[in-house]
């Protein structure tokens, strides 16, 4: 999995795990303060998924970009967004990762096919 191993699943499948999980994510997601700078998750990631990156539609790459030209705004004066501007929770959903997963199932398809051993008969 590209962008990491993930219980997830197995988390939301238990209403009781999920109860004792979620506040603690919620908690270690403000720890990290990239909310705090109007960024979402997957701002986060390097371009090392260009591909992925690619896929994004014209809007989701303004928003991306803009995201990212505002957050390095703030970081250079030394200041985080107005609260009001900081990313919620429910804004905060993974938007690159079906594209990623694509990228990844097109590279491994690739790699069969690369690999297939072609005999005359």
């Amino acid at each position: 999995m590209p962008l990491g191993l993930t219980l997830a699943p197995k988390v939301l499948a238990s209403k009781t795990l999920t109860s004792w999980v979620t506040p603690v994510a919620h908690w270690y997601a403000n720890l990290a303060g990239y909310r705090k700078y109007g960024l979402k998750y997957d701002d986060l990631v390097i371009e090392e998924y260009e591909d992925a990156l690619h896929r994004l539609t014209p809007r989701e790459q303004y928003d991306r970009a803009y995201r990212m030209k505002r957050a390095s705004h703030a970081s250079v004066l030394h200041n985080v967004l107005p609260k009001e501007e900081w990313t919620t929770p429910q804004e905060d959903v993974r938007f690159l990762t079906p594209h990623v997963n694509e990228v990844e199932k097109e590279d491994k398809e690739r790699e069969m096919w690369d690999t297939v051993f072609v005999s005359r008969k």
